[in-house]
């Protein structure tokens, strides 16, 4: 098991691949002040943020460049959650040079995402 999960390590780092980070709320203004930033406001219990979080991950590796993906856990951002009007999760806001350019809630599959990327609309 140590060896395949080594071994699924040293593959990723080789190829780059691009993964969703979560960031803090100190972080949060600097992370979306430039480019396009896909900001997946989630909960850990949530069921359906679960279902996006492997699409996520699979869309950040195929727009990487276009877009960087980072989630925010709702529970430790409470002001930010306050703040961008977060009324249930998961809520995913797509901005483009610190403003706001979209929203949708709840779970979107792979295409939806990728759509939504390209047109802030879901």
């Amino acid at each position: 098991m140590f060896y395949r999960l080594s071994l699924l390590a040293l593959i990723c780092c080789v190829t780059g691949f691009a993964s969703v980070r979560e960031i803090t709320p100190q972080s949060f203004e600097k992370e979306i002040r430039t480019g396009k930033v896909l900001v997946d406001f989630y909960g850990p219990w949530c069921g359906p943020c679960k279902r996006l979080s492997p699409v996520l991950d699979q869309v950040a590796e195929e727009m990487k460049g276009k877009v960087e993906i980072v989630k925010v856990n709702i529970d430790k951002a409470p002001d930010l959650t306050d703040q961008y009007s977060v009324r249930g999760v998961p809520t995913v806001i797509l901005f483009e040079n610190g403003k706001e350019k979209g929203r949708f809630v709840g779970f979107h599959d792979k295409s939806a995402v990728k759509r939504f990327i390209e047109t802030g609309k879901s």
